[in-house]
């Protein structure tokens, strides 16, 4: 009898001792989670903005599967039995937290868009306010190579069945295209494949004098996340990161193999709507098409800080080879993933002299993988921060800082570059008819595009 009490006893203590344990951790992280949350609303970064997990709250469990398998460290946590967003501007859309919710209370997409001035409006088949105008890919506002990809392939899909659907008009010119599509990045290249495999006369426009479009600007060896993704019948991309000279190689494989048809060198100038078709002036040459799909990403043109002396050829807005770098003070402007990239790759530089200057107190818009990395460069000293920074004039050999907006700083500098974001080509798409966030106008046929494509 005693002994069996005493089994009891035993087996009930160490139940309380491990649920006691449990109890507190999770008050704990509780704690931390309604804390972080409480931090992110007075930032405003819990607010949708682009790519963004929408919780169905009465659905969710509280299992805390999306918090595990999202990679990017806080965008999502456990507040009083529910998940909810904590840092939303951390969301890059990989999906894994949809994938991972055993009761299906996620969903990864836009934000809310109305009276978004950096979205355009799009119905379900990726056309704009302007008929035969179609846009995939980052200027719609989803990241990843995955995204554009499938954007790509399913707005050449629906001009497809919009050019079969249309009723007649007359014999086609010669010269005209079915499809015109503007960037020669994954968006624009998983086009042009559904495109050639549907029968389509097509041609891909393209800036540059080789493919990649966005890719093209990223540091030598950045790791590109993708997620797998099919490329209709030449394969798939299956692998969840490539480096950016892997990924480049193999799109070009690509496109030697399937014969794509790309016009390199050919930035389009302008576009007019002209009956049933448009006209596009790219690079001295004129095409018709009798619709348009624009893959051109958002970078757009390099955003300037505007300040005394930023017109110096010391002052540079991309990084493209680190290693070239070597005994070099070096100022990096910026607190977003770009920013941090290419002050990690210019400090594995070990004589190089590299500071980080971000205009607010810490840095929390940057990949987990990025944010580890930079906190280990910090805790090393092979990387300056000044936070609550900003740059006030750029001297011949010295750059001065304002900080907290009270004291001006003076560092020796060789070379400075600004990773302020860019200026897409909103005009150029507003100078289109291209509607954005809540505008509202009947749809436009009448269009004049301006000279700017990615």
């Amino acid at each position: 009898m005693n002994e069996s009490f005493e089994i009891w006893a035993t087996a009930i203590a160490t139940s309380l001792a491990i649920i006691s344990i449990y109890f507190v951790r999770f008050r704990r992280r509780l704690v931390v989670q309604r804390e972080r949350k409480r931090e992110a609303a007075e930032l405003g970064i819990d607010r949708p903005t682009a790519q963004y997990p929408f919780i169905d709250a009465s659905r969710c469990i509280g299992c805390g599967a999306c918090v595990e398998a999202c990679p990017e460290g806080d965008p999502l946590g456990v507040v009083g039995g529910t998940a909810v967003v904590i840092n939303g501007l951390r969301c890059v859309g990989h999906g894994r937290c949809e994938v991972a919710c055993p009761v299906g209370a996620i969903e990864v997409g836009l934000g809310d868009l109305k009276g978004r001035a950096d979205i355009p409006q799009l119905d379900e088949d990726y056309e704009t306010s302007v008929s035969g105008l179609y846009i995939a890919g980052e200027l719609g506002g989803l990241a990843l190579v995955r995204n554009a990809c499938r954007q790509g392939r399913a707005a050449a899909e629906a001009i497809v069945e919009s050019l079969v659907a249309e009723p007649g008009v007359g014999p086609r010119p010669a010269d005209e295209l079915d499809l015109a599509i503007v960037g020669a990045g994954p968006a624009g290249l998983a086009a042009a494949l559904a495109a050639r495999e549907a029968g389509l006369d097509y041609a891909v426009l393209e800036r540059e004098a080789t493919l990649g479009g966005a890719l093209l600007h990223y540091p030598r060896r950045k790791m590109v996340l993708t997620q797998p993704v099919e490329l209709g019948q030449w394969g798939a991309l299956d692998r969840s990161e490539y480096s950016k000279e892997n990924l480049l190689a193999l799109l070009s494989r690509m496109v030697d193999e399937t014969g794509l048809h790309i016009h390199f060198e050919r930035p389009v100038e302008s576009a007019v709507k002209d009956g049933a078709a448009f006209k596009l002036l790219a690079g001295g040459t004129l095409y018709r098409a009798r619709r348009v799909l624009l893959c051109m990403g958002r970078r757009g043109t390099p955003r300037k800080l505007g300040v005394p002396g930023e017109e110096q050829s010391r002052v540079m807005y991309r990084l493209i080879d680190a290693a070239s770098y070597d005994g070099e003070r070096i100022l990096v402007v910026g607190g977003g993933d770009s920013a941090v990239e290419a002050a990690l790759g210019l400090a594995n530089v070990a004589s190089n002299r590299v500071t980080l200057s971000y205009r607010k107190s810490k840095l929390f818009r940057i990949k987990k993988k990025n944010e580890d990395r930079i906190e280990r460069a910090f805790a090393s000293g092979r990387i300056e921060p000044v936070f609550d920074s900003a740059v006030e004039e750029i001297l011949p050999d010295s750059v001065r800082l304002r900080v907290r907006g009270v004291e001006t700083v003076e560092l020796a500098n060789d070379y400075v570059f600004v990773f302020a974001g860019g200026i897409p080509p909103f005009s150029f798409l507003r100078e289109a008819g291209v509607l954005f966030g809540g505008e509202s106008r009947p749809r436009e046929d009448a269009v004049v595009i301006g000279s700017q494509n990615g």
